[in-house]
């Protein structure tokens, strides 16, 4: 034990003879550059000192997390007060119609892209930008429809129907693989909503938005006009549907003209689809508005060319205006 000791120590005792020919402060070993900025290691005994003829250079502090999410607030700030043109390099000597295509750009990025798909579920919702003839962003937001409160009494249904293509159902039923949930405040209820009809719905995305679902063509190939969209709510008032700026609830209806604008989005595509028919028949009851009266209406705005989805066979039935009613020559019924 004492020899293993002895010769451990005349080790270490040679490993630190001073060589007079060296650099090493310590031992005179060879100096190599040190991973640490301006110090030199020694190669025999590893020992680190440092450089006296290094110059310090002042350089910011190294990245970090802390550092990104200061960048990342200071972009999101930028952009929520309305600075998109500062980030785009775009700072003088607009015309008054650029201001505008500026300003409807930052609207769409501001609140038009949410996020509007479940990560874990569902393919991400690819980015559309639609433009007029101005070249400007144009809104994709087809139809939409509002929770008015957060007390439902059951059988409360969203229908979304397109001509030739079927109905779409979507109730206040948990325990359906169609049906939503209420959740602990109304913009929960809501993000329930577009979440069901965003994973399951043909024929759009959907997206919340406060108390709102927003709707978008899932397809480029189907015609917005032709969608159809259909809140029954027989308990009360509880949602209402909206589609080109107009109420498309019954209730709402309070004169003449809220009937014939409501008329005119329907017929934007020529066709009254089931449940566009069940929509314009409870908004006369509420009006008192009879079939022929009705008619005149559909003529004044789309002539005799409009036509019924039938119910029964989904053939396109054709308007008699002297009957006040439209036939299906496939079934052989008036519709």
């Amino acid at each position: 034990m004492g020899m293993g000791i002895r010769r451990g120590r005349k080790a270490a005792g040679e490993n630190l003879n001073v060589d007079e020919e060296g650099d090493c402060p310590r031992c005179r070993g060879e100096a190599d550059p040190s991973s640490l900025e301006g110090f030199f290691i020694c190669s025999k005994c590893s020992y680190e000192w440092r450089d006296p003829d290094h110059v310090q250079t002042k350089t910011g502090p190294p990245p970090n997390h802390r550092r990104d999410a200061e960048l990342i607030d200071e972009f999101q700030q930028e952009m929520e007060s309305g600075q998109l043109r500062g980030v785009l390099g775009i700072n003088k000597d607009l015309s008054k119609e650029q201001e505008a295509s500026l300003q409807r750009l930052e609207d769409k990025w501001m609140s038009g892209l949410q996020g509007t798909f479940n990560v874990a579920s569902e393919e991400r919702k690819p980015l559309m930008i639609s433009f007029d003839d101005d070249d400007n962003i144009g809104n994709t937001v087809v139809a939409s429809i509002t929770l008015l409160n957060n007390e439902f009494d059951g059988g409360e249904e969203i229908r979304l129907e397109y001509p030739g293509l079927g109905t779409e159902f979507y109730g206040y039923d948990e325990d359906d693989s169609r049906g939503w949930r209420r959740g602990r405040t109304i913009e929960d209820t809501a993000r329930n909503i577009a979440s069901i009809i965003n994973r399951l719905s043909k024929y759009v995305y959907a997206s919340s938005e406060g108390s709102g679902v927003l709707f978008e063509m899932k397809n480029s190939e189907l015609n917005p006009a032709s969608l159809v969209i259909f809140v029954d709510d027989p308990g009360g008032q509880d949602i209402i549907a909206e589609k080109g700026g107009v109420s498309m609830d019954a209730r709402d209806v309070r004169m003449i003209e809220d009937y014939q604008a409501a008329v005119e989005i329907v017929l934007e595509d020529g066709i009254i689809s089931p449940s566009e028919d069940q929509m314009l028949w409870a908004m006369r009851e509420q009006l008192g508005i009879g079939d022929a009266d009705h008619v005149r209406i559909v003529m004044s705005i789309f002539g005799g060319s409009a036509v019924k989805e039938c119910t029964g066979c989904g053939s396109m039935a054709e308007l008699y205006p002297e009957y006040s009613a439209w036939y299906c020559s496939n079934c052989q019924n008036w519709i």
